[in-house]
């Protein structure tokens, strides 16, 4: 690696935390366009039947690289921030390879960029999925302390009773089932809720701007992705099993450094597609920070 390549990997991602952590790095770097790598972890896997990564995995890494497109397509250094994601899946991913994102920023105007991105592992020319990312320039900043972030995100009492409470217990999402990935970003399913309730505590390790301090994108876009395959799961009763096709998420809000929640709806069940909707919230259902919907194949139990 470069000396510049070295000085980039310094200043922004071994400063991020969830950067930091999960091992990622900047490969390459040029006009409007920006590389990235997510080494190989056993925790990334999703699947531990077919030993296939987590979606989530693949687009934090996008999301990321997408980022990075944006900020060597602009002139001056500028804030901004993802506005939303689309994640096409094309083949499965295996936790035995490190994972590649090459994003190009293709469209910059004022306010908004244009950002497309390939993720691969083994070869270039075939890709495990494609991103599509557009996100807001020049956005506000100022910079909290993070006791000024959890004061922001925490409800204040009220003597309104119909303020939202988080339910007090929660419990493993799949009884007797270990998935590596839903492990490592703490996903619970909140008491005995029903419909079921996700929660995502919060952890350090899962800051994407340590500035606000504010949640990584791509970590919220993986537990709203994890609350919809596991919601419709538990909705098909073991009958099929769930693919990710497509998964696309919309930022409303930052996720400010406390717990998340994420509940699902099931819109339509087919004989071979499930569309499934997600809305994830710290404060209240009623004040979202992110909305999403994903498309999921729907295969036999042992099919491929």
């Amino acid at each position: 690696m470069n000396a510049f390549l070295e000085d980039l990997n310094r200043k922004f991602v071994s400063r991020t935390p969830h950067m930091r952590e999960i091992g990622a790095h900047i490969t390459a770097v040029a006009p409007s366009r920006g590389s990235m790598t997510l080494p190989a972890r056993p925790e990334w896997v999703g699947d531990p039947l077919r030993g296939q990564l987590h979606p989530g995995a693949l687009t934090v890494l996008a999301d990321s690289a997408c980022g990075l497109a944006v900020g060597a397509a602009l002139k001056e250094r500028a804030p901004y921030a993802t506005l939303d994601l689309r994640m096409d899946y094309l083949r499965p991913a295996g936790p035995e390879a490190d994972v590649h994102c090459d994003a190009h920023c293709f469209r910059l105007t004022r306010n908004v960029a244009f950002v497309r991105g390939e993720v691969y592992q083994a070869e270039r020319e075939q890709p495990i999925a494609v991103a599509q990312a557009s996100f807001m320039l020049s956005t506000p900043g100022g910079k909290r302390s993070p006791a000024e972030a959890v004061a922001e995100a925490t409800p204040r009492p009220e003597t309104d009773d119909s303020t939202w409470q988080a339910p007090a217990g929660s419990q493993p999402v799949l009884a007797g089932t270990t998935i590596p990935y839903v492990e490592y970003l703490g996903i619970r399913t909140a008491g005995d809720a029903e419909p079921p309730l996700f929660r995502l505590p919060y952890q350090e390790k899962l800051i994407g701007n340590p500035h606000l301090p504010a949640l990584h994108g791509g970590v919220i876009a993986g537990f709203a992705e994890t609350a919809a395959t596991l919601h419709l799961i538990r909705t098909l009763r073991g009958a099929k099993f769930p693919k990710s096709i497509d998964f696309s998420i919309d930022y409303l809000r930052s996720g400010r450094p406390v717990e998340s929640f994420a509940a699902c709806e099931v819109v339509r069940v087919g004989s071979r597609v499930a569309l499934v909707q997600v809305r994830c919230w710290q404060k209240g259902p009623e004040l979202p920070i992110a909305v999403a919907r994903g498309h999921f194949l729907l295969t036999a139990a042992g099919e491929s």
